[in-house]
């Protein structure tokens, strides 16, 4: 919008504003008709100049205030014009400002918009990182957890049928999953239950003293667990030789066998398998090729007793054409017998009629006597 206040001009660092430049204007005419005023008293008061005179300056004087008036309201009209013209470009530049200002907002509330989902999203992590440090903590729970792990990958990677999780074997004990191994009759145990706080309690240790006694710690839970497994789920001629202790962690998995080797040959030497999520994803693949391959061998025994009893079929197929091809060949044989009587059958005929036979006597009969009789 149009201000008097805004600047007219500037000249040397001397800013002149459309209000100061008016009120300049204003004094002057003002100062110009006092001096006409004053002038004209004195002219009366001496009494020296004659009334022509005085009408004359008067003339001049009003003559000039005239112009001054023009001038004033030109500037007045120029103000005016540029006034509208100033009016119309701040309205123009403040609609384009309006514009990108829209935009700019729009652009901000999108940005705004991804900030907030990051921050629900980061929010949501939060609270599953919460919620996952109340499940290790929890023993129950830890266990729960590690029993789902375990049969999302038995569930992913083997047929419905060969698995059963918490099945009860022939000494009362439940193991948390059993796959039945093909033409064995035995099946494999796989154990989900391990031992967390001796990792959490090394983990947690400040001093060295602290540290080995963690770590004397762990190797005895881990040990034990191991012992257990062997003694309760390795039962002869009821499960494979060896058993798997699924760990739900590969940094543990690590941890293992990067600084506690004795635990892992103590594992080995007790038939135990410790198995991360990636080991146990191989060993499910591994077994994956283990039913393939019972399939494919059950399937080409099915083949190959089926060729068998295709080429049986082929070979009673065999017989009864030779069979066919006698008794064609026999009614061969009597059609030819057949032929053959029946052109000496056509050549006898054919000797009879050509044989010269006197026509036999014609015999009259009993009507015929009468009527030469009766004429």
């Amino acid at each position: 919008m149009f201000s008097l206040d805004q600047p007219l001009f500037v000249a040397a660092g001397i800013r002149v504003s459309y209000l100061e430049a008016g009120l300049a204007l204003a004094i002057l005419a003002t100062v110009l008709l006092c001096l006409t005023l004053v002038f004209a008293w004195r002219s009366l008061r001496g009494g020296r100049e004659s009334g022509e005179a005085i009408a004359a300056r008067t003339a001049m004087m009003e003559q000039r205030l005239a112009e001054l008036s023009g001038q004033l309201r030109s500037f007045a009209d120029g103000i005016a014009s540029r006034d509208g013209h100033l009016a119309r470009t701040l309205d123009q530049r403040l609609d384009l400002v309006a514009r990108r200002t829209g935009d700019g907002l729009g652009q901000i509330n999108e940005r705004l918009a991804v900030i907030d989902r990051a921050q629900r999203n980061i929010a949501e992590l939060t609270s599953k990182v919460v919620s996952l440090q109340d499940i290790l903590s929890n023993k129950q729970a830890r266990g729960a957890f590690g029993q789902a792990r375990m049969e999302a990958i038995i569930r992913d990677g083997l047929p419905m049928g060969v698995y059963h999780f918490q099945p009860t074997l022939s000494n009362g004990t439940r193991p948390d999953c059993l796959v039945d191994l093909p033409e064995t009759g035995r099946r494999l145990v796989i154990d989900a239950k391990f031992p967390l706080e001796a990792f959490s309690a090394l983990k947690a240790a400040r001093t060295e003293a602290d540290s080995r006694a963690a770590a004397q710690r762990l190797r005895q839970d881990v040990a034990k667990h191991i012992k257990d497994i062997s003694g309760k789920y390795l039962i002869p001629g009821e499960t494979h030789d060896t058993a798997v202790m699924f760990v739900p962690s590969e940094a543990i998995y690590a941890d293992l066998y990067e600084h506690f080797e004795d635990v892992i040959q103590y594992a080995h030497r007790a038939r135990v398998i410790i198995a991360s999520p990636n080991v146990m994803m191989l060993v499910v693949q591994t077994l994956q090729a283990v039913f393939k391959d019972v399939r494919m061998r059950e399937q080409a025994g099915l083949i190959k007793a089926e060729v068998s009893a295709i080429l049986e079929d082929v070979g009673r197929l065999h017989a009864r054409v030779l069979d066919l091809q006698k008794h064609f060949g026999q009614a061969n044989q009597d059609i030819e017998k057949i032929t053959i009587s029946a052109e000496k059958i056509a050549k006898r005929g054919f000797r009879i009629e050509q044989m010269d036979l006197p026509a036999p006597e014609v015999q009259p009969t009993m009507a015929g006597p009468r009527l030469a009789a009766g004429e």
